[in-house]
């Protein structure tokens, strides 16, 4: 994030590059990136003129060169946005007869999803030079959490622990939708609100009592009824909770546990460090500490690869979810 603001500052301060070349695995960056540049860089009454957006599907780099080498009309710059432009990367190197001359009046702009150039390359080393180029990460899930809390507080909102962990779970590490969805809590909620999972389950449409992260919180104090009650509500409503989703973060929590076990340094920032989790959530792992001892977890663990497999149709012909379900219960509390 911080190469962002360092981008969009150097914009801001008039020393904008003529390449910009924005890819990686997280689109959120590069479409904000995209947007900034897009919105920004000319005027209203130059963009008429000297703002051209392309996306790859439909142009040859040879176009997008072509168009780059026009010269800006009553304006200082000309911007050339190619959007989609992992399309082209099978004739990307072609770019490089223009990136060893680019045109100074021109701003261009890649936005290359998914895909990342090879770093070793004499092209990608004379962008560097003599443009940007920045790599989009993925966020691992243990930072969406903190992203989170991070662009809410830029907008002068909050969010309580339980509703952040109900959006990562629910969003995973898409930020782009996570964004969206923030969005619309911001339109109805005013400045300076808390955002709490009853907000969650009214305005996104996730129950803040029958989801994976109450599943968890069942498992881990034992509380054999409400874990029932919630994998009935998940074989009732099945495609808002895949099976293997649940099986899989089931499996997660008590792989944490394992590794919780094993600690040797109990301090509370170490294991939530070392767990991956919010440090607001440790009472939980704790009591689950309690009530599993470290042969139990083993065998826990070892019995979801099991139903895992069997989630995913492996010699479970005849048993549904609900079955399945129970089964994965059972193994856990017996």
């Amino acid at each position: 994030m911080d190469e962002v603001l360092k981008i969009v500052k150097d914009i801001q301060t008039g020393n904008i590059k003529p390449i910009y070349f924005l890819m990686g695995e997280e689109p959120y960056y590069i479409d904000k990136l995209s947007d900034y540049i897009e919105q920004n860089v000319l005027s209203e009454d130059e963009k008429g003129f000297n703002q051209t957006v392309l996306y790859g599907r439909d142009v040859s780099i040879e176009d997008v060169i072509s168009t780059a080498k026009r010269y800006p009309m009553m304006a200082e710059h000309q911007v050339v946005i190619v959007k989609e432009a992992q399309d082209l990367s099978r004739t990307i190197d072609k770019l490089e007869s223009y990136v060893e001359n680019p045109l100074q009046s021109t701003v261009l702009v890649f936005c290359y999803k998914y895909k990342t150039l090879d770093k070793r390359k004499k092209m990608t080393k004379m962008l560097d030079k003599i443009g940007v180029v920045y790599e989009s990460k993925k966020l691992y899930d243990n930072q969406v959490g903190d992203w989170i809390k991070r662009v809410l507080s830029g907008k002068s909102y909050s969010i309580e622990p339980k509703a952040n962990a109900m959006l990562v779970e629910f969003l995973g590490t898409d930020l782009s939708k996570i964004n969206n969805e923030l969005e619309k809590l911001q339109i109805i909620l005013p400045i300076g609100s808390t955002i709490t999972p009853k907000h969650i389950e009214e305005n996104i449409g996730f129950s803040k009592d029958f989801n994976n992260f109450e599943l968890l919180n069942a498992l881990g104090s034992k509380n054999q009824l409400k874990a029932f009650q919630i994998v009935q509500y998940f074989s009732d409503n099945q495609k808002a909770n895949p099976l293997v989703v649940t099986t899989s973060t089931v499996f997660g929590f008590f792989i944490k546990l394992l590794k919780y076990h094993g600690l040797k340094d109990r301090n509370p920032r170490n294991v939530a460090s070392v767990l991956g989790v919010n440090p607001f959530f440790l009472k939980d792992y704790d009591l689950a500490l309690k009530n599993y001892p470290m042969k139990k977890v083993s065998q826990i663990v070892s019995s979801l690869r099991d139903v895992d497999v069997k989630s995913k149709g492996v010699g479970a012909n005849a048993l549904s979810q609900s079955d399945l379900l129970r089964e994965m219960l059972y193994k856990i509390f017996n």
